[in-house]
């Protein structure tokens, strides 16, 4: 009885104790993961951030199209056959995934994985795919393919892979934070790569500050709070082709990847909708991606385009109002 009633004195002591802010880094699917948190002492922050990566590994491990003992590649290998079990969160992501194809008329396609698993040999060779090939191709790609029952999933054709770069990684910054809220954590925010995913406001501050780069530099800065935003466009990751530049970012329509020089930023209620919705802007127009964000409440993307060397132009879509921004002075 005296230690119980110890126990809960320490954690009325801890909960009471000032915030401090913590951060923390590690390699987690593919790319450097942060976790900023404030906790009442290093001990707690630690162990936070210690369940914050082990969700965002255990999530690797279920989705990850490079693994081949995850679900992902066992819905690959059944292609054209039986049904592969999968979890919750893989059939939640699929079908988030469904409706984001259907908004943005299969501009974003997680069938796409023929394609993408193509294009990482482009980029590595620098040779086309011969149009014989991309033929080849798009008859392996159909989102409407995808077929998802309670607790398993199933590829309609031999052939056709799943890959969930423009989604996982937002679900998996979102599900970090939400465990990271299930300990009493809730000011936070979890960071892989451009897709971000922010917890309640640190203390005495409106919001968290994100800054949005684009490829001459930063474009502007978003303020966060229980809200995602994810970049996605060819800032960062190209390669040229016969004096043309191919973002990393494979269009499912074409088999290609992406050569308009663009980015979105995308904010949205959840780190996995803002992910799959930037991926898809990047390849559609502007009015297109207007209409796909008009079916999703609560998001709001920046888009940059333009040359190299010359001013970027923005351009704000869908529900501005949820979105804080500026490029200079104070954030509204």
């Amino acid at each position: 009885m005296i230690r119980a009633w110890m126990v809960m004195v320490l954690g009325v002591l801890a909960a009471c104790a000032p915030l401090k802010r913590y951060e923390f880094a590690r390699v987690c699917m593919g790319v450097e993961a942060r976790v900023t948190l404030y906790a009442g002492s290093p001990a707690a922050a630690e162990l936070a951030a210690a369940e914050a990566f082990g969700e965002l590994a255990r999530l690797d491990a279920m989705m990850s199209d490079y693994r081949p003992s995850s679900q992902v590649s066992a819905m690959g290998r059944e292609a054209g056959g039986a049904w592969a079990p999968i979890a919750p969160e893989l059939e939640s992501v699929l079908r988030l995934a469904g409706e984001v194809s259907s908004a943005s008329g299969g501009a974003f396609d997680v069938t796409a994985g023929p394609m993408t698993h193509a294009w990482r040999e482009t980029r590595r060779t620098g040779r086309l795919p011969t149009p014989e090939e991309l033929e080849r191709l798009r008859g392996l790609v159909d989102w409407r393919g995808v077929e998802v029952a309670l607790g398993r999933a199933r590829l309609a054709r031999a052939g056709m892979r799943v890959d969930l770069g423009g989604i996982a990684k937002g679900y998996a910054a979102q599900r970090a934070v939400d465990r990271l809220r299930a300990r009493g954590v809730p000011r936070c925010l979890v960071a892989l790569a451009g897709d971000i995913v922010a917890g309640g406001e640190p203390p005495g501050r409106p919001g968290w500050h994100v800054e949005v780069r684009g490829r001459d530099g930063p474009v502007g800065v978003l303020l966060l709070a229980r809200q995602a935003a994810s970049t996605s466009g060819d800032t960062e990751q190209f390669v040229e082709i016969d004096g043309v530049r191919y973002a990393h970012l494979v269009d499912p329509r074409t088999g290609l990847g992406s050569s308009r020089r663009v980015s979105a930023t995308v904010i949205a209620p959840r780190g996995e909708l803002a992910d799959a919705l930037a991926t898809a802007a990047c390849l559609l127009t502007p009015d297109e991606a207007g209409v796909m964000l008009a079916r999703f409440p609560g998001t709001a993307c920046v888009l940059v385009e333009g040359e190299p060397g010359a001013s970027p132009a923005a351009r704000y879509l869908g529900a501005t109002k949820a979105m804080r921004w500026h490029t200079g002075g104070p954030v509204r």
